[in-house]
């Protein structure tokens, strides 16, 4: 017949050759580190006898296999939420007087479920991360599509960490994030931009960038616009030295930014004779002031000669050489980039 002293012996034996249970500050220091659930970080800690960097290594093998199970098990699931992602590297020609800088940006699209998802700050993080990775794989060209199953090979760039896991790629981490977040999630899409510095003095490119419905990142929303201005200008040197100057010019591509992405612009220019106004600069110009309600075109051409970017020869101006608007979950047909 069993005794109690029997029994406390018995649990004695059965514990005594066993890892030692995790303790809540093991977990907590895991959980920050990682943020998996509680579940998971005891059972890591647990699989590597409570050594945390061993428990780091165990949860990233399990979240490889977890993510690709996930990734088979969703595969045939709808993703039509998500965001549109922007990153922009070097804006261009900025205020310092004599600089020439180049142009190197990108922009994606992320797809998920649910909005909810959409929402989420992982997700959110990961679709900004995705657009940094992609600024950097740009070439010389003009908005140009970027191949996502290159993309999704490359190492995944943190826009945040300097110091990201150098043997993560895109795609793992898509992987990874399907394992958390428990939907489908699918890199849809992605453009770069890239310019070589300009050499000559008179001449300079900006981007500019808008996106609708942001949540936790302005340079994340439902919506986003992507546009390269085209300066000209002998005085353009001591234009990009003059701070107020350069204050005006950012007020105006904000607003030019928010009208390519708020009104349905599909173009730039009509073609002739013609007052489309899904071309931009056939559009009421939303801007305050004298400018607002004038055709964009024109609204562009009056603010370069009130600045002074045209000379008494007609020479300079100011004009939106290509852009690209996205929408999420938006068909593909026709091309969205101008």
């Amino acid at each position: 017949m069993w005794t109690r002293a029997a029994f406390s012996s018995l649990r004695r034996y059965s514990t005594a050759g066993g890892p030692e249970k995790p303790s809540l500050k093991l977990v907590a220091e895991l959980r920050k580190l990682t943020e998996v659930s509680i579940v998971k970080a005891r059972e890591a800690l647990s699989a590597s006898n409570n050594d945390v960097s061993a428990a780091l290594g165990w949860l990233k093998n399990d979240l490889a296999a977890s993510g690709a199970k996930k990734a088979q098990k969703l595969q045939d699931r709808h993703a039509g939420e998500g965001l549109v992602s922007v990153a922009i590297l070097s804006p261009g020609n900025g205020p310092r007087a004599g600089s020439n800088n180049a142009v190197r940006a990108a922009m994606v699209e992320l797809n998920c479920e649910t909005d909810f998802v959409g929402r989420n700050e992982l997700f959110g993080r990961l679709a900004a991360d995705i657009a940094h990775t992609a600024a950097f794989m740009s070439d010389p060209v003009d908005f140009a599509p970027c191949p996502v199953d290159v993309l999704a090979d490359a190492p995944l760039l943190s826009a945040v960490d300097p110091s990201p896991d150098p043997s993560a790629t895109v795609g793992r981490a898509i992987q990874d994030i399907m394992s958390k977040v428990g939907e489908k999630v699918v890199l849809r899409r992605a453009l770069t931009v890239f310019h070589e510095p300009t050499r000559s003095p008179e001449a300079g490119r900006r981007l500019i960038s808008y996106l609708h419905g942001s949540v936790n990142n302005p340079h994340q929303g439902r919506v986003g616009a992507l546009a390269l201005l085209a300066l000209s200008s002998p005085r353009l040197r001591d234009l990009f030295a003059s701070k107020e100057f350069c204050d005006d010019l950012e007020r105006l591509e904000r607003y030019l930014a928010r009208q390519i992405a708020g009104f349905d612009t599909r173009s730039i220019r009509a073609p002739a004779d013609s007052k489309d106004e899904t071309a931009l600069y056939e559009q009421p110009f939303m801007f305050p002031g004298d400018l607002s309600g004038q055709p964009v075109g024109e609204a562009l051409a009056a603010w370069a000669r009130a600045h002074d970017l045209v000379d008494a020869a007609g020479e300079g101006g100011l004009q939106v050489a290509q852009f690209a608007k996205w929408t999420v979950g938006e068909s593909l047909e026709p091309d969205t980039v101008s």
